[in-house]
């Protein structure tokens, strides 16, 4: 661990390039709710549509976007070698990895809706999910290349366009929504399929904003970019498979445990699901910060590494996952005092406000630990650890915490309640387990000062 002079060395620039980051994190957030506030107005069919197409959409989506979390650790260690043409390289290759996974992904999307119906889905919300994943769909070429941009441009401490990019894409999708759903400034009345042609425009936007500021930055500073090969490079586009398959697995495993999660609590009587879901807004806001730190120390770990620097690799681990963890305590002190007010804010009912306080109460137990998992997974990801997240969430969620809730929930009827803890109990293990990780990676950690071959 770490002395606070050493942390404080090692706050003013995490935080410098956090704070953009975790801003994009909110601004991905609001994006879905501004949507479901849309869709809201037409009615309880077009926004149950939308919230199922959404759901299938991004099981999907998250996939392609974990592979490419490989750049992570590929442009943070070679930036940090000042290896600025390397950075180049793994753009590219993680361009042309975006590429490849497109048209499956894309294929799953379209073919992956017509078991719904054989699952029992209601016939008027299939009517207007279709017409909206078939909309949305074609966001996830823009959205892939904008995952790559990101992790290139923040791998070189180049956050600011990233926060400018979701924030900005905020306003575009809400006009586009505005427009396209319920058919103002001469446009068509979509309806559902209006918000899914909304987030394809913001989509490209987004991703017109990172390429158009990575192209000015290059051209500013002569750093080579536009001169760099197109040509394929499948060693480079394996070593990113490889880095990046067991974290998306990860984000796939952890989100998938948390919508069967909410499928289950959905054959309990109304009110339950309804409190997950304000609760679950609750949880998620939260968790932004420490996912946007992750991020963030995944950067400056890897910037270590590359440099050569083993006690600055640990300096920036430890201060990211100090920060995160002292953020989610206080977080769940504020569920534990103000229950009820965030409840009232999303419902006057009372029974629902009764459950969505003990959901929260719950949520506080496992707020720290979900701090430090998340800020942690990231600092291994600049280590180039990428399985060991990938198999802790694995047997936390799925062999110990989902069995458990499950347990709780139907057999000793703690409904809802029952469901969270399960995820509480996995939530506090896999926080554990990976700051023991993270101690014992960082004592074996041995590297030597690296010789740069071509500097920024």
């Amino acid at each position: 661990m770490l002395h606070w002079g050493e942390m404080r060395q090692e706050l003013p620039p995490l935080i410098k390039l956090a704070a953009p980051i975790v801003l994009a994190e909110l601004g991905w957030m609001t994006m879905g709710v501004v949507d479901t506030l849309m869709v809201g107005r037409l009615g309880a069919a077009p926004l149950g549509g939308v919230a199922i197409g959404s759901v299938f959409f991004y099981a999907v989506a998250v996939f392609g976007m974990g592979v490419l979390l490989g750049l992570d650790t590929l442009v943070s260690q070679a930036f940090g070698a000042r290896r600025i043409d390397e950075c180049h390289h793994s753009l590219i290759s993680g361009l042309w990895l975006a590429a490849l996974l497109t048209p499956p992904l894309m294929a799953i999307v379209w073919l992956g809706m017509h078991p719904l119906r054989w699952l029992g889905v209601q016939h008027e919300l299939l009517v207007q999910a279709e017409p909206y994943v078939e909309a949305i769909v074609w966001s996830l070429p823009p959205l892939l290349v904008y995952a790559a941009l990101r992790r290139y441009l923040q791998g070189m401490n180049l956050t600011t366009p990233i926060g400018f990019a979701l924030l900005s894409a905020n306003l575009v999708n809400a006009a586009a929504n505005y427009a396209l759903v319920f058919g103002n400034w001469g446009m068509p009345a979509l309806g559902a399929s209006g918000a899914g042609w909304a987030t394809t425009i913001s989509r490209v936007y987004m991703v017109s904003v990172l390429a158009a500021y990575a192209l000015w930055w290059d051209r500013r500073h002569d750093a080579g970019l536009r001169r760099a090969s197109l040509a394929l490079d499948w060693k480079r586009i394996a070593d990113l498979w490889r880095l990046g398959l067991p974290a998306s697995a990860q984000i796939t495993l952890e989100v998938g445990v948390f919508a069967l999660v909410g499928a289950l609590i959905g054959r309990f009587p109304p009110q339950y699901i309804a409190a997950h879901q304000i609760a679950m807004n609750a949880a998620s806001m939260t968790f932004m910060v420490p996912l946007g730190l992750g991020s963030a120390a995944a950067v400056r770990v890897g910037h270590a590494v590359g440099r050569g620097d083993a006690p600055g690799a640990s300096r920036a681990g430890w201060t990211a996952i100090a920060l995160g963890g002292a953020f989610m305590a206080s977080a769940g002190v504020c569920f534990i005092a103000f229950p009820r007010a965030f409840a009232r804010a999303f419902t006057t009912d009372q029974a629902v406000i009764e459950t969505v306080v003990s959901l929260l109460w719950i949520a506080a137990f496992f707020q720290f630990f979900d701090g430090l998992q998340g800020v942690t997974t990231g600092a291994l990801r600049g280590l180039g650890d990428t399985r060991t997240a990938a198999i802790t969430h694995m047997v936390a969620y799925w062999i110990i915490g989902f069995p458990v809730g499950c347990w709780l929930a139907f057999w000793k009827g703690w409904y809802a309640a029952g469901m969270w803890t399960g995820l509480c109990i996995a939530l506090i293990t896999i926080g554990i387990v990976l700051v023991a990780m993270w101690r014992r990676r960082t004592h074996e950690l041995k590297l030597e000062p690296a010789v740069s071959s071509s500097a920024a």
